[in-house]
């Protein structure tokens, strides 16, 4: 019925009546629709890059706001070819015991519907590499940064998302349900985050021991304003993430995975800012706003089927969660993430996906059902099994990846590089030309 409704609205905005009817199929106009829907969609998702960019560039060191862009620039470049390589193929080819796909290497045979879909998967897989760039921010190699970028690509993401995203992955075949990738995409990245800062090491000043105390120094970020419109320029791009995923330009739930998507933001920047204003005394800007990121974050496993009520809930408790998260990392791990991306993309990631087995409603999906509305325990064990795997196996594989790096010197770059900055020790250039760049920490 949602069809047909959505089919004779299109006829009417075309103008189209009989003679619209006459000329395409109700399949055809549908399959048109499809294809403008994702590839919009896939468009939106590509422009939140440019705001992974900004957040990023605005929460670190201007004398690292090139270098910062250059990662998030070659993430999308270098994984859009590795994706294209072997990415797809790992990821929704013939699937072997359901575990990892191996056809469709180079996308070979590919039709339209085959572009139509590999366009669409490519940004996702790019935005989970971008996540490491900030969490690594500031004292990490370009070369080794270029390798890593490869392998998430191109091997250690597609062979997750095979689990849960191929119709056959042992993942899906269980139930998990991760509606556009809280774990797929976001958790995946910021565990290869949480791997790759830990074996990093801080930057230099941040931690320092006085009396067998350990201090923990804030380095501020240099432009808010900026990291407050990539908050924005991903808020945007997040309608053709989650929204997007209905996979079909026809499908009247859009507008639900849109209201959802929507609320759980806005909550999330109202809970974070009000623990840090408890917190901390005041209404952290910056905090406020990954509190928006987190809410994104925590919603998108769980978009279609949750109810507007749940998404407020979700999206006001991944604000929370976030303040306490990254303060965790900071003041007890003392794990330094310049941008908070483990806490806004991993645990909240991670919770957002556990909280489909709390907050599904069964409205849309019948068989996705969770403990507040009668589904017993099954579909939170599900999703608990789904993200502990995911879990284990970016951390394994994550750990292997930059361990090697590190042996062969490949992974940060030298105190003298890091104080001087990573636009001029990397790139030899600087993005603030004219100005007065102090470098002394």
């Amino acid at each position: 019925m949602k069809k047909i409704l959505a089919l004779v609205i299109v006829g009417l905005l075309l103008g189209g009546g009989v003679a619209f009817a006459e000329d395409l199929t109700p399949a055809e106009i549908s399959a048109a629709f499809d294809m403008i829907w994702l590839i919009l969609a896939a468009a939106l998702v590509f422009f939140m890059q440019a705001g992974f960019a900004m957040v990023e560039t605005g929460l670190t060191r201007a004398k690292n706001a090139g270098n910062i862009i250059m990662k998030n620039l070659m993430d999308f470049s270098v994984g859009a070819v590795a994706y294209w390589a072997i990415g797809w193929a790992l990821m929704y080819g013939n699937s072997v015991g359901g575990f990892i796909g191996s056809s469709q290497f180079f996308i070979a045979g590919a039709d339209y519907e085959l572009f139509r879909d590999w366009m669409f998967q490519v940004v996702f897989a790019a935005t989970a590499a971008t996540i490491v760039s900030g969490a690594m921010a500031e004292r990490t190699q370009f070369s080794g940064y270029l390798l890593y970028s490869v392998f998430i690509t191109g091997l250690i993401y597609p062979i997750s998302g095979h689990w849960i995203w191929a119709d056959t992955g042992w993942l899906a075949e269980m139930g998990f349900h991760d509606f556009a990738g809280s774990t797929v995409v976001h958790s995946v990245g910021a565990w290869a985050a949480l791997v790759g800062a830990a074996l990093l090491g801080a930057r230099r000043g941040k931690y320092i021991k006085i009396n067998g105390q350990v201090s923990v120094k804030a380095i501020p970020g240099h432009n808010l304003p900026l990291a407050a419109l990539g908050v924005f320029i991903l808020w945007f791009g997040w309608y053709g993430f989650n929204a997007g995923s209905t996979l079909s330009g026809s499908d009247l739930d859009i507008a639900h995975v849109a209201v959802t998507t929507t609320l759980a933001a806005s909550t999330g920047a109202i809970g974070a800012m009000f623990t840090s204003w408890i917190w901390f005394g005041k209404p952290d800007p910056s905090v406020s706003l990954n509190g928006a990121l987190a809410g994104l974050v925590g919603i998108t496993a769980g978009t279609w089927v949750v109810s507007p009520v749940g998404a407020v809930i979700i999206g006001l408790l991944a604000g929370i969660l976030v303040v306490l998260s990254v303060e965790f990392l900071d003041k007890v791990l003392h794990i330094d993430d310049p941008v908070g991306a483990v806490s806004v993309h991993g645990v909240c990631g991670a919770f957002g996906t556990i909280a489909v087995g709390l907050f599904a409603d069964g409205v849309n999906d019948p068989d996705t059902v969770g403990l507040f509305y009668g589904g017993g325990f099954g579909q939170l064990g599900v999703q608990l099994v789904g993200v502990i795997a995911v879990f284990a196996w970016v951390v394994v594989t994550a750990f292997v990846l930059f361990g090697i790096l590190k042996a062969t010197g490949k992974l940060r770059v030298s105190e003298k590089d890091e104080l001087i900055g990573l636009d001029i020790s990397e790139h030899g250039m600087e993005s603030y030309n004219g100005f007065q760049i102090f470098s002394n920490t």
